[in-house]
């Protein structure tokens, strides 16, 4: 296929951002979290061409969710220092990295997590420490005990991660900063008992109230969604899922060709900001046209609830200026 001039030669449903948007968003997070202050979390956009454009303002740490991120930030040399936010009990494809020379760290959070690090050859980890979402981290009290364990083993512990992802959507900002402030205590009572640099953690909805961080772990902040769309943060929406109308009823509705394979639902429905979505299916998101008439082969832009498992959905993200293409980034660190 031949590299599409504007939006209407584009293949739908696809993912487009807008650049000028983007580029504001990045310019926002870098002034506030400049350099190794931001660690970006890949998870969120799942794009070595995206990553390159935070390394371009500055940002030269990443965490990931998955190996694959990883591996693919290490193919395409991006990153200098890149961490495995997430558990796993299957290391021995990041320890082929170590050998190579990548600088990987593992969060750990038990006995059988730190075996599994030390057997598949990384060398470097972080205390990963529960401060109240329900998931992921072990109990603060832990946290010196493990790091010992660690550091028995010959490992080198760079400090404690916590994610507070339970408070990202508090919406008060003061209400949400006295929340992560109780969280962060937790945080910081492990990390006098486990040592080292790295206080790491926090989101695209708390980037601003976290103070007891020193690296952010924020993500979808370059992007954005509906969902993150509605807390007083000073980030735009820049991605958008552009659709195709293919049917009109004189009934009051429009149909497109983006539906429930082409977003992320878990957050709620897409959003059209011309009008109302009615709601998805498999193919199809079905809008009413009482305040915006449509005619098939019109295209409109749907705004994803959460952006990151619409991104995995989805190969490429095209690049725009407008109605005009200018570039693409193909979503390579899909799978896992």
């Amino acid at each position: 296929m031949a590299f599409p001039a504007t939006i209407d030669q584009l293949p739908t449903p696809a993912l487009v951002v807008e650049r000028s948007v983007f580029d504001r968003n990045l310019a926002v997070m870098s002034e506030a979290r400049p350099g190794d202050r931001l660690r970006p979390h890949v998870k969120a956009f799942k794009s070595t061409a995206l990553a390159r454009e935070m390394e371009a303002v500055g940002h030269h740490r990443f965490c990931t969710a998955t190996v694959a991120e990883i591996e693919g930030l290490v193919g395409a040399g991006v990153g200098t220092d890149l961490l495995l936010a997430n558990e796993t009990l299957d290391y021995r494809r990041l320890g082929v990295l170590v050998e190579q020379g990548a600088d990987i760290t593992a969060a750990v959070d038990s006995d059988e997590i730190l075996a599994a690090v030390i057997a598949g050859g990384v060398r470097q980890v972080l205390i990963d420490v529960e401060v109240g979402l329900p998931r992921c981290g072990c109990d603060p009290a832990q946290a010196g005990r493990l790091a010992d364990k660690a550091r028995a083993a010959g490992l080198e512990v760079r400090g404690v991660m916590g994610y507070e992802g339970h408070l990202m959507m508090v919406p008060s900002a003061e209400r949400r900063r006295a929340k992560v402030e109780t969280a962060m205590e937790l945080l910081l009572a492990a990390h006098r008992d486990v040592g080292g640099d790295i206080v790491s953690g926090g989101g695209t909805g708390t980037y601003a109230v976290n103070e007891w961080v020193n690296e952010m772990q924020a993500g979808s902040y370059c992007l954005m969604d509906t969902q993150y769309a509605t807390l007083e943060v000073p980030f735009e929406i820049a991605l958008s899922v552009l659709a195709d109308v293919v049917s009109v009823s004189p009934k009051g509705w429009a149909v497109t060709n983006a539906g429930l394979k082409a977003f992320g639902m878990d957050h709620g429905n897409p959003t059209w900001p011309d009008g109302d979505l009615r709601f998805c299916s498999d193919e199809h998101s079905t809008l009413s046209t009482d305040v915006t008439p449509l005619r098939v082969g019109d295209q409109v832009r749907l705004l994803p609830a959460h952006v990151d498992p619409t991104i995995a959905k989805h190969e490429r993200m095209w690049v725009v200026d407008g109605e005009f293409v200018i570039d693409q980034w193909p979503v390579d660190l899909r799978h896992w």
